[in-house]
């Protein structure tokens, strides 16, 4: 009896951020291999706000036999010729005009659902520079109270991502659902950004119970790297083994960085996607299917 895969195959577009998702790029992908994809909202990328590009997206989509998985919210202002701007969107800017324009831009990505069906939208809570206080935190409730309704209207599911600073915490985003009661939010588990922080173990202990989708990358503990699993110092083994026993076990994400001009590939990637289905398999870990 032949094996049956025990995970999806999702990457993130993050890995091709830097060049335009054209139809090329999805025969690419698909012919690695992949199930499904995750793409990365940004201006040089992915233009979600141009319906010709949404519908194009549809086409290649189609046309390769892939799945739309997720849509990673905006994390820049685009600008003039589809270029990022450079300026940070935050949801929880407590400067209402920037705000609202915020979550307005995570709107345009969100009504992509309106064309293309998928399940999640990967959003930050804040960026880098914003500290956790009270105008910050009221910020963002006001915020995501209209866009997880907003999101559910079209049949997606706002899955916040712990980020490797103090506010995107995997302990202050538990708290933060706890006392907001925003029941309809699920977590994103970054395990790279976990790693940077308290640890993989600490983070997946605090987000366990809402985590929907998990992104998959290493680095050395101090920097976002974005590499393949296994080439940084995070322990897969505990990584891996720590995600078992969950009734509901989440989608894995590839999710990777350029490192020069065509790497890490496509070969390098499926090789990554073998190796982590092995040990899953070895873990008794159940991927979810997509």
């Amino acid at each position: 009896m032949p094996h049956e895969a025990c995970m999806q195959r999702i990457l993130s577009t993050y890995r091709y951020v830097n060049q335009p998702l054209l139809p090329e790029l999805l025969s690419s992908i698909a012919a690695a291999g992949i199930f499904a994809i995750e793409v990365f909202c940004g201006s040089e990328h992915f233009v979600y706000g141009l319906p010709q590009m949404v519908r194009e997206l549809l086409g290649g989509l189609e046309e390769y036999g892939l799945k739309l998985h997720a849509l990673h919210a905006p994390t820049e202002r685009g600008s003039a010729g589809g270029r990022s701007s450079g300026v940070p969107i935050s949801i929880s800017d407590p400067e209402r005009i920037r705000r609202v324009d915020a979550v307005d831009e995570v709107k345009r990505a969100l009504e992509v659902a309106e064309t293309i069906p998928f399940h999640y939208l990967i959003q930050h809570m804040a960026t880098s520079r914003q500290p956790v206080d009270p105008r910050n935190l009221d910020a963002a409730f006001s915020s995501l109270e209209h866009l997880v309704l907003f999101a559910k209207q079209r049949g997606v599911t706002i899955a916040i991502e712990n980020t490797p600073h103090e506010f995107g915490s995997p302990e202050s985003l538990a708290q933060f659902v706890k006392q907001t009661r925003l029941n309809d939010l699920r977590f994103c588990f970054d395990i790279g950004h976990a790693h940077i922080g308290d640890g993989v173990a600490a983070g997946l202990e605090s987000m366990r119970d809402r985590i929907v989708t998990v992104h998959v990358h290493d680095n050395h503990g101090d920097e976002d790297e974005h590499l393949l699993p296994f080439d940084g110092t995070i322990d897969w083994e505990a990584a891996l083994g720590a995600l078992a026993g969950r009734p509901e076990p989440p989608a894995f994400v590839l999710e990777l960085k350029e490192r020069l001009s065509g790497v890490p590939s496509l070969d390098q990637i499926r090789a990554a996607f073998d190796k982590l289905e092995k040990h899953l398999d070895e873990k008794g870990v159940s991927a979810a299917r997509t």
